[in-house]
C-alpha cells in the first residue's frame, strides 16, 4: 500500500495543484490526507488536489512522487479510478496538462482543438472520449517514452465530427496537417500524425504498423468496457445520430457492429488484447442480438 502524489503542474486558483492518490484503499488516502491537514473539501471522487505549497511537506510525510502519467497508472491498477465520463468536473484543466506534456506553448491550438471536442452536436465524441483514449494510451505505452505523433493524432482523430464516416477523418487528417505544420512540428512527424488519423477509419492498420496499432486499440478501448458504461457508450452514439430516424441508426449501427465483430484481429496489442478483448466481443455480441 503507498500513496502517490504528482508534480504540482495543475493550474488553478493563482496556484499549482498536484494529485493524491493511494493504490489500494480510499480508507487509506483518506487517513493520509486527515494526519496531513488537508480538508476533506479537497477531495475530488478518487484523489485529493493539493496546493504545491504543501508538496514537500506530503512527500516528506511519505507520498511517492511520481510523474503524472504514472499516477494515472497507480489508479487505474487500484481499481479505484473514476471513469472519465462518469466526472462532473471541467475536463479543460486535465485535458491542458496533457498537452502541455506534449506541446508547451502551443496554447491557442489547444484551445482550438478544445473548442472542437466541445461542440454542443457531440455526445459520445466529446471531451470525454478524448479523455478516454489518451487514459487508454496512457496503459499501452512506456510513460517513459511516449509516442508523440501517436498522442498527437489521439488529439486530432476527432477533431472535425459532423457525423459523415470517412470524410471526418479525411478532415480531421487534413486539420491536422495544417494546424501542426503551422506549430512547426517536422514535415515528417506532420505526415505521421495525418496518417495515423486517416486509420481510425476503419482501424485496420497494417502488420507492423505499431504506432497505428496502439492508436486503433485506444480508440476501440470503450468496446471492452464493463456492461454499464458500454451501454451509456452505445446510447451516447445514438446521441450523436440524433437527426437520424431509428429505423435508419438501427440499420447503420447493426453495420458497424458487424464490421467490428469482423475486424481479425479487433484489437492489435498483447496489452489490449488482455484488457479489452473478451468483453468487446461480448458486448458487440449482445448488442447486435
Amino acid at each position: 500500500m503507498a500513496i502517490y502524489i504528482d508534480p504540482p503542474l495543475w493550474p488553478a486558483h493563482g496556484t499549482h495543484f498536484s494529485h493524491l492518490v493511494s493504490d489500494s484503499s480510499l480508507a487509506e488516502l483518506h487517513g493520509f490526507a486527515a494526519a496531513a491537514g488537508i480538508p476533506e473539501r479537497a477531495f475530488d471522487g478518487d484523489h485529493y488536489d493539493v496546493a504545491e505549497r504543501s508538496f514537500d511537506d506530503l512527500v516528506a510525510a511519505g507520498a511517492v512522487p511520481v510523474e503524472a502519467r504514472v499516477l494515472v497508472r497507480k489508479l487505474i491498477a487500484s481499481g479505484l479510478r473514476i471513469p472519465a465520463r462518469q466526472r462532473n468536473k471541467s475536463l479543460k484543466v486535465p485535458l491542458f496538462n496533457r498537452w502541455e506534456a506534449i506541446m508547451p506553448g502551443h496554447d491557442a491550438l489547444f484551445l482550438d482543438l478544445l473548442d472542437r471536442w466541445s461542440e454542443p452536436h457531440r455526445r459520445y465524441h466529446g471531451c470525454t472520449h478524448l479523455l478516454s483514449v489518451l487514459e487508454a494510451l496512457d496503459l499501452l505505452t512506456d510513460p517513459d517514452d511516449p509516442p508523440l505523433t501517436v498522442l498527437l493524432a489521439a488529439w486530432f482523430h476527432d477533431a472535425v465530427y459532423r457525423g459523415v464516416a470517412g470524410q471526418d477523418e479525411e478532415d480531421s487528417a487534413s486539420l491536422a496537417e495544417e494546424r501542426l505544420e503551422a506549430a512547426g512540428l517536422p514535415g515528417a512527424q506532420v505526415a505521421e500524425v495525418a496518417r495515423l488519423v486517416l486509420l481510425t477509419s476503419d482501424h485496420r492498420p497494417e502488420p507492423g504498423d505499431g504506432d497505428g496499432a496502439l492508436l486503433c486499440d485506444a480508440d476501440l478501448s470503450v468496446l471492452g468496457a464493463e456492461p454499464g458504461e458500454y451501454a451509456r457508450y452505445v446510447a451516447d452514439v445514438r446521441q450523436d445520430y440524433a437527426h437520424i430516424g431509428d429505423a435508419d441508426f438501427a440499420a447503420g449501427r447493426a453495420a458497424v457492429v458487424r464490421h467490428l465483430l469482423e475486424l481479425d484481429p479487433l484489437f492489435h496489442t498483447p496489452r489490449a488484447k488482455d484488457l479489452w478483448q473478451e468483453a468487446a466481443h461480448r458486448n458487440l455480441k449482445g448488442e447486435l442480438a
